[in-house]
């Protein structure tokens, strides 16, 4: 298992910041590598991702944990995904900003194609996930549209 932690404040209250967040649908619009997200009830999720070469990844993901206003957390689902991956995003309080910090674990890629695709993704996520998480806060702040 592989993981990466990064965090940025955000000139917004927690229950806002949530609130963008938990709209996983809105993800692609800061997401660079994102392509889709569909809900498909209450808690599961349809993900699509862009891996190398004009590849696509997809997993099913289910929240896990959903405390408004203060945590998020999601794990894909075994026997619907490509990847197996988890994470959570916590939303703090500080100095009248909102630290966001996100948590994201994947496990060994599978074999073939799109384990080489998967491979080539982890290889970068901490870089991934500090250009999204810049993204993110302009779009919280009002400084990037919110459909891109």
């Amino acid at each position: 298992m592989q993981r990466v932690e990064r965090s940025v404040r955000v000139a917004v209250s927690p229950n806002q910041a949530y609130e963008l967040w938990s709209d996983f649908e809105h993800f692609p619009n800061f997401m660079e590598h994102v392509l889709d997200v569909r809900k498909l009830n209450g808690r599961e999720s349809h993900w699509k991702i862009r891996g190398p070469m004009g590849t696509q990844v997809e997993f099913d993901a289910e929240t896990c944990e959903d405390e408004p206003s203060r945590s998020i957390g999601w794990r894909s689902i075994d026997g619907r995904s490509q990847i197996g991956t988890s994470g959570n995003v916590t939303f703090s309080e500080v100095g009248g900003q909102t630290l966001v910090h996100v948590i994201l674990q994947w496990f060994d890629a599978p074999g073939g194609f799109v384990g080489e695709a998967v491979a080539h993704l982890a290889q970068n996520v901490d870089q991934m996930l500090d250009v999204d998480l810049r993204r993110f806060k302009r779009m919280a702040e009002g400084q990037l549209p919110e459909a891109i």
